[in-house]
């Protein structure tokens, strides 16, 4: 069974920081590119940072400098370390993972976890 599981969400105070997890079971997560989208009421949902099967990593601009993402192969798992969290951090994060060349089609979600920035 396909899953992916996201944890770490939570309230946290402008400048805080969390770190969330995804663990990803029922298929080879390092075969697959792995990503955290986040969405927040009345908005698309946004790619926040990816991390590549080669390790390359791209980030949403307003999250430059302050998220980094991170994978572990070995464990089937990726995590995101967010600091200097601000209000407008506020969203449902989802953690996805998406196959590319013999994979490509291949689009796994988690039901995500909230995070909430807020004094």
């Amino acid at each position: 069974q396909v899953q992916l599981v996201e944890s770490g969400g939570a309230l946290v105070q402008p400048g805080g920081s969390l770190s969330l997890s995804c663990v990803a079971s029922g298929f080879a997560a390092r075969l697959y590119n792995m990503g955290w989208y986040r969405q927040s009421p009345g908005k698309q949902r946004e790619l926040v940072a990816i991390i590549r099967v080669n390790g390359s990593t791209n980030y949403l601009d307003s999250v430059k400098g302050r998220f980094t993402i991170s994978r572990d192969n070995a464990k089937n798992t990726a995590s995101l370390q967010m600091n200097d969290l601000k209000p407008e951090d506020t969203a449902v994060y989802y953690c996805n993972c998406r196959g590319s060349g013999l994979l490509a089609g291949r689009d796994f979600w988690g039901q995500g976890t909230q995070v909430t920035v807020s004094s």
